[in-house]
């Protein structure tokens, strides 16, 4: 989300007669677009102010957005005397303002409002991180609450783009060459356009559902989505995968634990059992569809069988990925008023152990690659080797290759011939 919000504020800027520039250096204007998911993420945004503008002072002008801004509002003036101006989530399409005020030398400049009914989601070419990958937000916030998560607070409630508008937008960028596009939200599954949505001549179980197959009716080369909430991943979800190649063959279904007990306390609304039937029905589509996943150790209150009950959920799921995260209380959520009793040492040890079962996972998902043929979406040259490419496949494995006259943007058919700690490596075919 973050890097789409960037991608849209770049190509305003552009439009506002401002130059981007890829030197820090020569900037005067450095916009800082931060997260305040993770404590140390935060924490950061301290730490690269101070380099920009040592003890505060300096000639550059610099500005914050994303999550940090609309928690902290005006305190990041006390906290840090670098910042000059301050943009919230949802004030991203006003941010030319808010730079001209600091420009003309008015101090504090902050826009926390709620963003504008006409808000343009359009993203210019040239401000992509990718010529061939785009980043589609199709709903913005989240309703669910769960007691470690700061979202509902830092990206407010659930509002879900116009189906017609998403539709629209994939037709474009496919028009422009892109080859992949990522649905994206804090809980895509929660998709809910309303009435009249201009997907009444798609079927489907759930309003996402029937987006999903609006999508793929496009002839995009290909779709992603992400992230699903398990408690409302439904199993038509599933059925349009398989009705549509387009449809990519990977899910991201967030677990959180392998404890009934915590997930309670994380208010959840999910249990491992309702879970597993998720991952069951995933399993059970005749693709190979990679499962991917987030984990958070030591929350208040983890006992060590409720660790226990998380290493053996990750083995039996053997996910292709998991990011796993040692919990840190986020101010502003009720699970900030629990007890943080679970030590660090013990964090970091539960951490090591998941991640070692991690990595057995993914050693044995990439190994059962080799010998097979994947369709893999050149996205740019190796930083290693100039004559091999790098891209992902539609199950969102990383492979390398010899390009052998392809080049980037290009969907290459490749057999993986070798597996590494991390990625695959193969040739064309």
């Amino acid at each position: 989300m973050n890097v789409s919000d960037s991608e849209r504020v770049s190509t305003l800027l552009e439009s506002e007669g401002f130059e981007i520039t890829a030197d820090e250096s020569s900037a005067d204007i450095v916009l800082l677009n931060t997260c305040s998911v993770r404590e140390k993420a935060e924490h950061k945004l301290y730490t690269r102010v101070g380099q920009i503008k040592p003890g505060g002072r300096g000639d550059k002008i610099v500005g914050v957005m994303g999550c940090v801004a609309q928690l902290e509002g005006e305190t990041l003036f006390e906290k840090d005397r670098g910042i000059d101006f301050v943009v919230g989530t949802r004030a991203v399409g006003r941010v030319h303002k808010a730079i001209r005020q600091a420009v003309s030398g008015n101090a504090k400049v902050i826009d926390l409002k709620d963003r504008e009914d006409d808000y343009d989601w359009t993203v210019a070419d040239k401000s992509r991180h990718s010529p061939y990958v785009a980043f589609l937000p199709i709903i913005e916030g989240c309703n669910k609450f769960c007691t470690y998560c700061i979202v509902p607070f830092s990206r407010g409630r659930e509002k879900s783009l116009p189906a017609s508008e998403i539709v629209r937008q994939v037709l474009e960028l496919r028009r422009t060459g892109v080859k992949e596009v990522h649905l994206i939200g804090q809980n895509v599954n929660s998709y809910r356009p309303g009435t009249e949505s201009g997907l009444e001549e798609f079927r489907g179980a759930t309003p996402f559902s029937r987006l999903l197959r609006a999508v793929a009716a496009t002839g995009i080369e290909r779709i992603k989505f992400t992230t699903s909430f398990p408690r409302d991943f439904h199993p038509d979800i599933v059925d349009a995968l398989d009705e549509y190649e387009n449809l990519c063959n990977w899910v991201h279904l967030p677990v959180q634990s392998g404890s009934d007990r915590i997930l309670r306390a994380m208010r959840r609304g999910h249990t491992v059992e309702s879970y597993m039937q998720r991952i069951e029905r995933i399993r059970r589509s005749p693709r190979e569809i990679a499962i991917t996943t987030d984990i958070i150790v030591g929350f208040p209150g983890e006992t060590d069988e409720d660790f226990r009950g998380t290493k053996e959920l990750v083995r039996d799921c053997g996910y292709d990925a998991a990011y796993i995260f040692k919990y840190s209380p986020r101010p502003g959520t009720p699970a900030a008023e629990l007890e943080d009793d679970v030590s660090d040492e013990t964090k970091k040890t539960r951490f090591l152990e998941l991640e070692e079962i991690q990595k057995e996972n993914l050693a044995r998902s990439l190994s059962n690659a080799v010998g097979k043929v994947y369709n893999v979406l050149a996205e740019k040259t190796s930083e290693r080797d100039g004559g091999h490419l790098s891209g992902h496949t539609s199950c969102h494995k990383v492979v390398n290759f010899p390009g052998n006259g392809a080049a980037p943007g290009e969907i290459c058919r490749v057999k993986i011939t070798e597996a590494k700690s991390n990625t695959l490596f193969g040739e064309r075919v």
